[in-house]
């Protein structure tokens, strides 16, 4: 089911894209009054305005939707993280305290290379 709404969604996204780009600027209807071929357009003398405006918003209710779902769907695998096996912060803390007490101490007698590159034998 998520990954049929995160189809739905991508498409969605890529549909809005493609309406944003067909739609004209503002100041495309400036030329238009002035005998710019009004008669011309392929949704009638009004333009193609209130069709495409239409169709955008419903495609962004649409986005809004499947985002909506695709973040309940993220809180409910959410809830099952420490099923992941991601382990938690005491576990994290308890490695960290292990770690510290068996590092080997530098003591004066140890010797430290001139560079960090590894010499061949």
């Amino acid at each position: 089911m998520e990954t049929i709404v995160l189809i739905v969604h991508v498409v969605l996204a890529a549909a809005i894209i493609a309406l944003v780009l067909l739609q004209q600027g503002k100041g495309a209807e400036a030329g238009a009054s002035f005998g710019g071929g009004a008669s011309q357009t392929v949704f009638g003398s009004s333009g193609n305005t209130s069709f495409l405006a239409r169709v955008t918003g419903a495609l962004a209710f649409g986005l809004f939707v499947t985002s909506f779902v695709l973040a309940v769907f993220a809180k409910d695998k959410a809830n099952f993280v420490s099923d992941a096996g991601i382990p938690s912060a005491e576990v994290i803390e308890a490695q960290a305290a292990d770690s510290e007490t068996t590092l080997p101490a530098l003591d004066a007698n140890t010797v430290k290379p001139e560079t960090d590159i590894p010499t061949a034998n």
